[in-house]
């Protein structure tokens, strides 16, 4: 792994865990830390890892920290999926969840 790739990854960790404490008292702050995290990637060009892009917007940047800041809801239309919606901007992620009815069915 490359320098510029290990810095950009520990200071996107750093950040997100940044938003994570503050989000309940200073959501401003908690919303410039996630906006600082996706300019980090788009500059070093590398992926968000999953398990920060699962909590923050891709529009405006707001952590999904944040109380109220979102809604989720689970579908079953087409296929099996979960739906959140960003209260700041109205932006729609979907998430498969298609892994955990596998599941079921094998335990069944």
């Amino acid at each position: 792994m490359s320098d510029i790739r290990r810095i950009a990854l520990d200071r996107i960790a750093r950040l997100m865990e940044f938003a994570k404490r503050h989000a309940a008292d200073r959501p401003e702050l908690a919303r410039e830390a996630g906006k600082l995290a996706l300019k980090i990637c788009k500059k070093a060009r590398i992926r968000m890892p999953t398990r920060y892009r699962r909590f923050i917007c891709r529009k405006c940047g707001t952590p999904f920290y944040i109380p109220g800041s979102f809604t989720v809801r689970v579908r079953d239309r087409r296929s099996t999926h979960i739906v959140i919606r960003c209260n700041t901007c109205g932006y729609i992620k979907r998430i498969p969840a298609i892994r955990e009815k596998k599941r079921r069915a094998e335990q069944g």
